[in-house]
């Protein structure tokens, strides 16, 4: 065991080995393959040690894993084959990954080939502009985007945050990215902590677009400073969230959180112990 290794689990605390040791008595039905989580909420620790994390991770009761981009790339160090492995050999699936739509994105579909991911999500506009014809732009290239991600057997998507929500001479940004992709070619990922900051009901946008939302953000935010926080502290309704599962068609929920009270993993696992006890 490296040093590192040691003082990572040391700064962990007693809690995660006695999930080790009882997940599925500590979080009960919580277990399920459609709860994972999205690893920006472990980055730093994710940056010195990938597979310690992710045992960590595995640890709390996750069974869905999705990445995010790093300095030191989209697997944080680890090669794609090296990435499910890890994540194999401990339960898990990486399922989805957040990417940047770029000059790279030829290579960033054969490395999520080579990962055996399922899902490709762009995790913010490609470019800045809020307007109308840019998202009709970016729409277009959206489409294109998930027809290469079609032919290699791969998904593409779109994760939203608070800014897609504004509206231009009455209409809203997010909803004409909406009618404007093809829901075959583009999945959308949606954030419902972004979309309560924004003054939304993630319920609509459930009952206006079925089928588009197979994968889902589940994030509590703290409504003041517009920051993520834990379940129950917050101003998103999880237990009535949770209700339209069915309803919504989603497939894969990945919590993510930004902002902690102690550390990431005391948060996770005070989220997982919350979602049990639903």
């Amino acid at each position: 065991m490296t040093h590192t290794r040691r003082n990572f689990i040391k700064h962990t605390g007693s809690f995660a080995l006695g999930s080790l040791l009882m997940p599925s008595d500590l979080f009960g039905s919580v277990s399920s393959p459609n709860y994972g989580v999205q690893l920006y909420s472990f980055r730093d620790e994710m940056a010195k040690d990938a597979m310690g994390t992710l045992e960590q991770i595995a640890s709390l009761g996750f069974k869905e894993i999705e990445s995010a981009r790093s300095g030191k790339g989209h697997y944080y160090g680890l090669s794609p084959i090296e990435m499910k492995q890890t994540c194999d050999g401990l339960g898990m699936k990486l399922t989805s990954g957040h990417v940047a739509l770029d000059e790279n994105f030829q290579k960033t579909m054969e490395e999520a080939v080579a990962s055996g991911q399922e899902y490709l999500i762009c995790s913010s506009m490609p470019s800045n502009g809020q307007t109308a014809d840019n998202y009709k732009k970016v729409a277009e290239e959206f489409n294109k985007a998930g027809e290469s991600c079609r032919q290699l057997g791969i998904k593409f998507g779109y994760h939203n945050h608070e800014y897609e929500f504004e509206s231009e001479n009455g209409q809203v940004l997010f909803d004409l990215l909406l009618d404007n992709t093809e829901p075959g070619l583009v999945h959308m990922e949606l954030d419902l902590g972004w979309v309560i900051v924004a003054g939304k009901d993630p319920k609509d946008y459930f009952t206006r677009f079925p089928g588009r939302f197979p994968l889902w953000h589940l994030k509590d935010m703290d409504m003041a400073k517009k920051e993520s926080t834990e379940f129950g502290k917050g101003g998103l309704d999880i237990r009535a969230m949770m209700a339209l599962q069915e309803a919504s068609g989603v497939k894969h929920i990945f919590i993510e959180q930004e902002e902690y009270a102690s550390t990431p993993f005391e948060s996770m696992q005070h989220n997982m112990k919350f979602l049990a006890s639903l």
